[in-house]
């Protein structure tokens, strides 16, 4: 009688699960109230609305009430949402750990209340998909954007955003608005270098961000005041004040560049019309500024001391102003040799205009004469100063900088 020997068979390994394009960070603290119905209304847009494979991600800012066990079940419940719990609190560090931590060629986040509109999220993913852009923001205060919020909100978020405008000439509109989005290869490199881990985290990205040269996409959003916020509003005005003179501080003393590597923007190899129409422009307004002292002061001073004050009043601001603008240069890289140029330009051209007004003192010329000296000369030193600060402030040759590309199943990180 044969016996049959029966060979146990080992099951195939379940296939790794695709990583997924987007991934949706959400932050939460003591939200078990609010936490499973936001988590289901974004799986519900996501699964009708973003055309790219997805996933959530809730992060737990060690909560005090049911909200961890409520995301271990929600993420039992769910192949397509994870729970990463954390032992102190900080959105901030919630963003550094899940953005750093993650394998999805886009980190976003969102707060767990939702008062930003969800139609927004897909405008704001794709270009970051396709390559055009590296960090994108939700704005509610730009153009298009839908608010609802009390006047003491709307006061302070203007006053913040109109403040990091005049210290760092900041080109976004909403800094604090909670719903951003960031190439994981960019936030690798920009995420370690921002030292905060509560609510200035958001604020620090983007100016890093913009400081390096990299491009941020606003979209204008729908939003409804929370009135359960857990934001404290005067602690986080006082703790965003100092982020705001820490990162001035940062970058007065040259600080604050990143080596970006393949997530660089790549540099236009020749933007010689914009540079020119930016320096025009610097320099008709210091003009205009520098006549105006120079008529103010003729009278009192004499055609020669007013014609020092005058230049001397726009020299340092004019030479600022190129070499941040005209030329995009800033940080302390050459600094001191971009100012060299702009301040001995600036000589030379006192020494010319000062050369001409004797010239027309020597002819017995009067005001009209004086202005029209003044006009050639200052002409033909702006012309000088212009040749001599594109030569000191030219850029390396783009081609060595790689340049972002888009995000397709082909180029997914591996």
């Amino acid at each position: 009688m044969s016996t049959t020997v029966l060979t146990p068979v080992r099951p195939s390994p379940l296939p790794e699960p695709a990583r997924p394009v987007v991934d949706i960070v959400l932050p939460v603290y003591n939200e078990m109230h609010v936490l499973e119905q936001s988590v289901r209304r974004i799986r519900d847009y996501c699964a009708t609305n973003l055309p790219y494979t997805w996933r959530i991600t809730i992060v737990d800012n060690a909560s005090t009430d049911d909200t961890w066990a409520q995301a271990g079940a929600l993420s039992a419940l769910f192949d397509d949402v994870r729970a990463v719990h954390l032992d102190r609190k900080g959105r901030g560090l919630a963003l550094r750990e899940a953005w750093t931590d993650n394998d999805a060629a886009v980190v976003a986040y969102m707060d767990i209340d939702l008062s930003t509109g969800l139609d927004a999220l897909a405008p704001m993913v794709a270009p970051l998909v396709s390559g055009h852009s590296d960090v994108a923001i939700g704005s509610r205060l730009a153009r298009g954007a839908m608010v609802a919020r009390g006047p003491k909100r709307e006061l302070i978020s203007r006053s913040y955003n109109l403040l990091l405008r005049s210290v760092f000439a900041a080109r976004f509109h909403d800094a604090q608005c909670g719903f951003k989005a960031v190439r994981r290869d960019v936030a690798e490199h920009l995420v370690p270098a921002i030292e905060d881990d509560a609510w200035f985290f958001d604020t620090e990205l983007l100016l890093l961000a913009e400081h390096n040269g990299l491009r941020i996409h606003e979209v204008p959003v729908d939003w409804t005041d929370d009135p359960d916020s857990r934001v404290r509003i005067a602690a986080t005005a006082r703790d965003d004040l100092r982020g705001v003179a820490r990162m001035a501080w940062r970058f007065l003393r040259g600080r604050g560049r990143i080596e970006l590597g393949s997530a660089a923007r790549r540099q236009p190899t020749d933007d010689f019309g914009r540079r020119f129409v930016s320096f025009g422009i610097i320099g008709a307004i210091s003009t205009l500024v520098s006549m105006a002292l120079f008529l103010a002061m003729r009278g009192s001073l004499g055609a020669m001391s007013a014609n020092v004050v005058a230049l001397t009043s726009t020299a340092l601001g004019n030479t600022w102003a190129n070499r941040r603008y005209t030329f995009a240069r800033r940080g302390a890289d050459h600094r001191l040799r971009h100012y060299a140029v702009g301040l001995g330009a600036f000589a030379g051209g006192l020494g010319l205009s000062t050369l001409a007004l004797a010239g027309v003192a020597a002819a017995k010329g009067g005001a009209i004469a004086q202005v029209a000296a003044l006009i050639v000369t200052w002409t033909v030193s702006t012309i000088v100063r212009f040749s001599m600060m594109q030569a000191a402030t030219k850029p390396p040759t783009s081609a060595s900088i790689p340049g972002p590309t888009s995000l397709t199943s082909s180029s997914r990180p591996s």
